[in-house]
């Protein structure tokens, strides 16, 4: 591949926390991503997010991954004295033009985001048939 797949995403700002009293309630969610010839798989790790509560955008070459981990209070109940904030979690990655932001497949199972961006037809591998004569 001629061009990194993903930029690093640690050196976006949006991925950096603005203040301390920021950074304890939006999180950085753990991201493994592979590649294969046909393209790129991100498996990210949102415990707690449930799918109403997760947004997967593409904004021209820019991949944000956003989900919010609510506190369910029993009906009735009314907090006295509430440590527990609501977190978020959020994450920004920049995306290779040999990839089809437009072809983007992505399932939530049991806290775990799995993304399938297949690379544009030009990037993917094809067979060039040799003939004789």
């Amino acid at each position: 591949m001629t061009e990194q797949a993903i930029a690093n995403p640690e050196s976006r700002p949006e991925n950096k926390p603005q203040d301390s009293a920021r950074a304890t309630t939006t999180l950085m969610p753990r991201v493994d991503v592979s590649e294969d010839a046909t393209g790129i798989t991100l498996v990210a790790d949102l415990p707690g997010v449930p799918r109403d509560a997760l947004q997967v955008r593409v904004d021209n070459d820019s991949l944000t991954i956003e989900g919010e981990i609510r506190q369910q209070m029993p009906e009735g109940l009314e907090p006295v004295y509430a440590e527990v904030q609501v977190a978020r979690y959020k994450r920004v990655f920049t995306l290779s033009r040999e990839l089809d932001s437009g072809a983007i497949d992505a399932a939530l199972k049991d806290g775990v985001l799995n993304l399938r961006i297949p690379k544009q037809a030009h990037a993917q591998p094809r067979r060039i048939e040799v003939k004789v004569g």
